[in-house]
């Protein structure tokens, strides 16, 4: 049976350049490996047809010859050490290193370094500290590098060594047979390094526990909810790895005058049922320290609302922008009324001409065509 053209086998033309063959050569031995596909053959022998083609195609000298001769250049053992001049171990060590170097740590890397946890802290701030911005000072207790050993482990003097047993990979591998394993080194536990004389501030873990206090600035506008990233102010990373981040999860005192729904603000407030009826004004609180005059007119009924613009919370990241203020007023019933306030408020609605009280009327009016209706049923 003849074999594929090598450029067919990867679904790439014949100028491809070096990184479009290796990005096809991923993508397809990620799909084929026999790992992904237990117990298929034709999975396994389009695995090994891909590698063969990929150990031909980047190597520039192997793709010079391809291209001139094709197979032919690599018959009667020319070009490889195995069949057809496919060197298997040189791709099989690709694969590890190129589709899970991402999980292993970077195979071939050296000193395995890790980057540090992320950090979260949750801050409670008050509604007026969200509406004018705040510093706050927090304590994080975290990872932070050994100042005794600057974060290597070792006592000072000395310096981890290399891991003879996996060259400082953190990994070994065994072949065996068609497949090579890769397991954790035993003897430095993957770290990569070896420590003889561990720093005794530490215990060579090149970490140390401690509570740092940060100034975290607060920027007006935040909600219920928002997330703040501190980049770098998280866990110190292992071996000299980069630092993790601290993320602030912002959450609101509740308020004793002010609801809020985004970037607006509710407030009840109570006027005297005479200011109801006849009208007036009221001042009302703003979340600034400040105070606002809202104009009721005359009937004014419970539950409506008055909108005081730009009096809400600012817009966060937007400027001079601002949510709005709604003002609910609610008509307060009198109590613990004297004798002749009592009778003037009999005689108040003895007086009541049709439609003084259109909202009882209505009522009323309702109730009699449902029980009309009822009972007629």
């Amino acid at each position: 049976m003849s074999k594929r053209c090598y450029y067919e086998v990867l679904g790439i033309d014949r100028g491809a350049a070096p990184e479009v063959i290796k990005g096809a050569y991923r993508k397809l031995a990620k799909q084929h490996h026999p790992d992904r596909n237990h117990g298929d053959t034709t999975a396994e022998v389009r695995f090994k047809e891909i590698n063969e083609a990929y150990d031909v195609l980047k190597d520039d000298q192997k793709r010079a010859a391809y291209d001139r001769f094709g197979h032919a250049a690599f018959e009667n053992g020319h070009g490889g050490r195995g069949a057809n001049g496919f060197d298997f171990a040189s791709s099989f060590t690709d694969i590890f290193d190129d589709l899970f170097g991402e999980f292993t740590g970077g195979g071939r890397r050296g000193r395995r370094q890790n980057r540090g946890q992320d950090l979260r802290y949750n801050l409670e701030i008050t509604l007026e500290e969200s509406f004018r911005g705040h510093q706050a000072q927090i304590k994080v207790p975290t990872a932070v590098a050994c100042e005794t050993c600057n974060g290597s482990g070792a006592e000072k003097g000395t310096k981890p060594e290399q891991c003879p047993t996996c060259s400082g990979i953190g990994k070994v591998r065994a072949a065996q047979g068609f497949f090579t394993i890769e397991r954790t080194c035993p003897s430095c536990h993957g770290q990569g390094r070896i420590i003889r004389s561990p720093c005794k501030a530490c215990h060579g873990a090149g970490l140390l526990q401690k509570e740092r206090t940060l100034a975290v600035d607060i920027p007006p506008g935040v909600e219920e909810g928002t997330r703040i990233r501190l980049a770098g102010e998280g866990q110190a990373g292992f071996n000299g790895g980069p630092t993790g981040d601290l993320y602030l999860f912002i959450s609101m005192k509740p308020h004793p005058l002010f609801q809020r729904d985004g970037h607006d603000l509710y407030c009840r407030a109570p006027i005297s049922f005479v200011t109801a009826a006849l009208g007036g004004s009221i001042e009302v609180p703003t979340l600034d320290g400040g105070k606002a005059k809202v104009s009721i007119p005359e009937g004014t009924q419970s539950g409506r609302q008055f909108r005081l613009r730009g009096k809400g919370m600012p817009v966060l990241r937007g400027g001079s922008m601002s949510g709005d203020l709604y003002v609910e007023v609610v008509a307060e019933t009198p109590v613990k009324l004297s004798k002749k306030q009592k009778e003037l408020l009999r005689a108040f609605e003895t007086g009541c001409e049709p439609g003084c009280q259109p909202e009882s009327e209505g009522f009323l009016a309702k109730l009699k065509e449902f029980w009309t209706g009822a009972a007629s049923a």
